[in-house]
């Protein structure tokens, strides 16, 4: 679409116009949006065609339309995060990622839907209500990024921006066919995102980009990664180029004893033999010691925020949401038990960083299963029946030792369902796992392709 403009074959009028028509199409089957900001979109699309007339130097994604989930903050709009309890006051201005998208000259389309305060890998609240899989309206197209997916996937959105706190990009792109990136905690600001990524939140969360492709990815990674000063956790790690050759990849077909669906098996052993068609080596890997590790993850990521929500929910839970109650059970949480789930978590992350010396990336399931259906929530796999937190357990591990990780659609499910696998890398090594991304994906060509763009 940038060539495109950049050669006149399309104006970023028509552009945003098949966009809208797309949206007007799909969107009443799939309720990915929250807010389609049309005539803002179509104003700043006559505005990119005054800049490119006059002749200026372009952004490096003038006139291309995106979309972001709605926790980030568009000046002039709520940032809801699928609450009644949140504030309907709208926000002053754009978050980070939103500024630096309308920077390089992508126009917002609008927001796509969350479960309420981002607390489900199911997308569904009080506000906009349930958004559905764009292949089968029965079932979810996953959370918390799930409104993001379903417009990537159905064509309303050509990528945009999620957050990932435990999967929350990674998982929504496996469901839907799409490719989504994890990056490391620090490459892309989350300032203007709801809830902070701050301390703690910022321990296990990060902002990143979703599109149909991982070539997509790599585009949208660089408009939006680079250094910012308000955010505690960035890091002033400039943009690299990637030395791919002889890179050896560990192989790890599931999360220890825990199942997975046998034809996400195969999607992994399939992208394990096309890596090796493409001269990496390649070896079966299961690392040490890392068993707790979803434990840990469970702890920082929603048992030590619970008491806080539980706090802004009492009284008040009629107004809250099935998907946010069902996050709020459990203990009040000691300082003790801060302590020694944080050194619990840096022990993990170090005896893994020294086992990844050699086997530089890893190649795993996303999660378990395939996308479910709404409000299902155990499933018998391999004659063995898992819950959610074990069908989720490859996920969450990138994000509880902060490591990035990228999503590729590998394949397609005997029901028609889309299948991805991750590849999750070292610390700041995001440009090498998007650049085996894009090389295994030219090699695979599956895509999710579930509603014709005009």
């Amino acid at each position: 679409m940038v060539s495109m403009v950049r050669d006149g074959v399309i104006s970023p009028v028509e552009l945003v116009e098949a966009h809208l028509r797309q949206i007007e199409r799909r969107n009443p089957e799939i309720n990915a949006f929250v807010t389609v900001l049309a005539e803002r979109a179509l104003d700043d699309a006559r505005e990119s065609q005054r800049a490119m007339a006059l002749g200026g130097p372009l952004g490096l994604l003038h006139g291309v339309p995106v979309t972001v989930k709605d926790s980030f903050d568009v000046a002039g709009l709520p940032t809801r995060a699928g609450s009644r309890l949140r504030t309907e006051h709208p926000a002053a201005e754009d978050a980070t990622v939103v500024a630096r998208l309308r920077s390089q000259g992508a126009i917002l389309l609008g927001k796509t839907n969350t479960p309420e305060f981002l607390a489900s890998y199911e997308t569904d609240n009080l506000i906009t209500g349930r958004t559905n899989h764009p292949r089968d309206p029965e079932r979810t197209p996953g959370g918390s990024s799930g409104g993001e997916a379903a417009a990537i996937a159905a064509f309303c959105s050509p990528g945009g921006v999620g957050s990932d706190g435990g999967g929350s990009i990674r998982v929504p792109a496996h469901f839907c066919g799409i490719a989504g990136l994890k990056p490391t905690p620090g490459r892309i600001p989350s300032v203007g995102h709801f809830p902070s990524m701050g301390y703690p939140g910022g321990l296990t969360g990060v902002v990143g980009p979703m599109a149909r492709s991982a070539q997509d990815l790599r585009l949208l990674f660089s408009v939006l990664a680079g250094y910012e000063p308000q955010d505690p956790f960035s890091s002033p790690v400039p943009l690299r180029q990637p030395v791919a050759a002889n890179t050896r990849v560990g192989v790890w077909e599931q999360f220890y004893t825990v199942p997975v669906d046998p034809q996400i098996r195969a999607a992994v052993r399939r992208a394990a033999g096309v890596l090796e068609q493409l001269g990496l080596p390649v070896e079966r890997f299961e690392p040490r010691g890392l068993e707790r590790a979803p434990n840990v993850w469970a702890f920082l990521f929603s048992q030590w925020s619970a008491s806080a929500t539980r706090k802004l929910v009492e009284g008040r839970e009629a107004e809250a949401h099935w998907t946010l109650l069902e996050t709020l059970g459990g203990k009040e949480v000691t300082g003790e038990q801060v302590l020694v789930n944080l050194a619990a978590r840096d022990r993990m992350r170090a005896s893994l960083l020294r086992q990844m010396e050699s086997v530089s990336v890893l190649l795993m399931p996303v999660c378990g299963i395939p996308a479910f259906r709404h409000r299902e929530r155990k499933w018998l796999v391999d004659g063995k029946e898992i819950g959610l937190f074990q069908a989720m357990m490859p996920a969450v591990l990138a994000n509880v030792l902060g490591l990035p990780a990228v999503t590729v659609p590998i394949a397609v499910s005997g029901e028609g369902l889309p299948i991805g696998v991750q590849l999750v890398g070292r610390p700041y090594e995001d440009e090498l796992l998007l650049e085996l991304a894009v090389r295994l994906e030219e090699r695979t060509q599956v895509s999710g392709d579930f509603g014709a763009a005009e």
